[in-house]
């Protein structure tokens, strides 16, 4: 047992109660691989939480780019369809498995799984959840986990971002470079750069991206050489294939490319083959003769690969949280969308709509706070 179940794909065990049958629920599937169609709300039948694991009402979970690349299979590691997918999520302890000692039914969690959130009620490992802090909205505590753990230890663990530095956010209103932005504002007289369509600029000035780029119109390595000749000592990388090789060569002596993310494979609804072909093609490498005369770092970041590292992964949201308390951080939501519009909330994300986080919710948000489309 042991580390072994940390981050395990939650398949919620079908268990008869006490009372007979479980009560039904209803979960986002995943039925197959291709375009936004094949994410369908089903029901299904939970049961009571085994040894060490908690049920939780889900009232929030996160939508994340990794989730738009599981839906077209372009994920290895997969669980075996049909399968919830879904990395985060918040809501209620509705019932304790035996041996928890640490969390009571009532109380508020935010968890992070491989997959399996996406559903009403979710049987998780007591030690994949964290306690919500006081005043913390379950929209914002579902925005929390894979966003901000994946943009403090790329900055910090990774990165060692100090003051008087620069970092280039790409994607910067997106879910992570929302949060990265944020991070980076606690760290004193640090320069961000940051790529986002025109649209979005006024808004990532406001929180404090120093020279929004457009990358639809104009090379942003270009721009970024511009107002810094020496390039940056940061790049967060969530694109992959040739994009790779631009942020090493953007680097300053010392500095540290992080890649996170292969985004330059979505191009449209389903598994693009050229694109894929292309990106592979164009991915950067490089041998440890050549890293030692350039004085840079490549570091790669993926946090479905951090099963088993539940106690690295717990000091680092604990230290979130804390910036939370202290008022440093706080989640940006774009929109929230039910179950039944789960369709439509990855189109919006991946046509890359959205400033700060999509949200999903079990049923439909009271006050509408969806945006309209625009």
């Amino acid at each position: 047992q042991g580390s072994e179940q940390h981050f395990t794909e939650l398949q919620s065990p079908v268990k008869a109660t006490s009372s007979g049958e479980a009560p039904e629920h209803r979960a986002l599937v995943l039925t197959g691989f291709g375009g936004y169609e094949k994410v369908k709300v089903q029901t299904r039948r939970g049961g009571s939480p085994g040894p060490g694991e908690l049920s939780v009402r889900v009232r929030a979970c996160g939508l994340n780019f990794a989730d738009v690349m599981m839906r077209q299979g372009l994920y290895d590691r997969l669980p075996s369809l049909p399968f919830c997918p879904g990395m985060e999520c918040a809501g209620t302890v509705s019932a304790v498995g035996e041996e928890v000692r640490d969390r009571q039914v009532g109380d508020k969690v935010m968890i992070l799984a491989r997959t399996g959130l996406w559903q009403e009620v979710v049987n998780v490992p007591a030690v994949q959840t964290f306690l919500m802090p006081e005043g913390m909205s379950f929209e914002e505590a579902a925005a929390l986990p894979v966003n901000y753990i994946t943009a403090y230890m790329i900055l910090f663990d990774f990165g060692n971002l100090r003051p008087n530095q620069s970092v280039l956010i790409h994607m910067a209103a997106g879910g992570v470079g929302t949060a990265a932005i944020q991070l980076c504002k606690t760290v004193e007289n640090v320069t961000i750069f940051g790529t986002a369509s025109a649209s979005k600029h006024d808004s990532l000035k406001e929180s404090g991206v120093a020279h929004p780029i457009d990358y639809r119109t104009m090379d942003y390595a270009e721009e970024v050489r511009k107002i810094s000749p020496k390039g940056v000592d940061i790049v967060m990388d969530p694109l992959g294939g040739s994009d790779t090789s631009k942020a090493f060569h953007l680097l300053k002596p010392m500095g540290k490319v992080i890649t996170y993310g292969v985004s330059n494979l979505i191009t449209g609804q389903k598994k693009n083959l050229v694109a894929m072909a292309k990106t592979w093609w164009n991915q950067f490498s490089i041998n440890a003769i050549q890293l030692l005369h350039h004085n840079k770092a490549v570091c790669g970041y993926d946090l479905g690969n951090m099963d088993e590292e539940y106690k690295l992964i717990t000091d680092v949201l604990l230290k979130l949280i804390n910036l939370y308390n202290q008022g440093k951080i706080k989640p940006k939501i774009d929109s929230v969308w039910s179950f039944d519009q789960v369709a439509d909330a990855m189109k919006h994300m991946q046509e890359k709509k959205n400033v700060g986080k999509v949200i999903l919710v079990p049923e439909a948000p009271k006050d509408e706070s969806k945006k309209a489309e625009n």
